[in-house]
């Protein structure tokens, strides 16, 4: 079961990460945060936290569209972080993604 504290913990290692200019790794970390915050909202939504990334999307369809639509543009995005080299204004949008989801769903210590 995700808590609040384990997504901020996530937060936090993805934030060292930008800091040192790990852009790749960093993404990768802000995905994880997002996917937790998602889990997290599902969880308390429905009772149940998603066993991947397709139970995840049909879920968040269901109960969170605005969450859905985000993800949807940018999966994309986490799936190049497996291959490529993130760079600095592409990890600066999913943390800007993370850090305004974080703001809205009040998921502070």
């Amino acid at each position: 079961m995700i808590t609040k504290e384990q997504i901020l913990i996530f937060k936090h290692s993805a934030d060292t990460l930008h800091q040192a200019q790990d852009y790749t790794s960093a993404t990768i970390l802000y995905f994880k945060t997002l996917f937790a915050i998602q889990d997290f909202l599902l969880l308390n939504e429905i009772g149940e936290s998603p066993k991947d990334h397709n139970a995840r999307f049909r879920q968040l369809e269901k109960h969170f569209p605005g969450l859905y639509r985000e993800l949807d543009l940018e999966f994309t995005t986490y799936r190049d972080t497996y291959s490529k080299i993130v760079d600095q204004e592409t990890c600066q949008r999913i943390k800007t993604l993370v850090e305004n989801d974080l703001k809205k769903y009040q998921i502070k210590a």
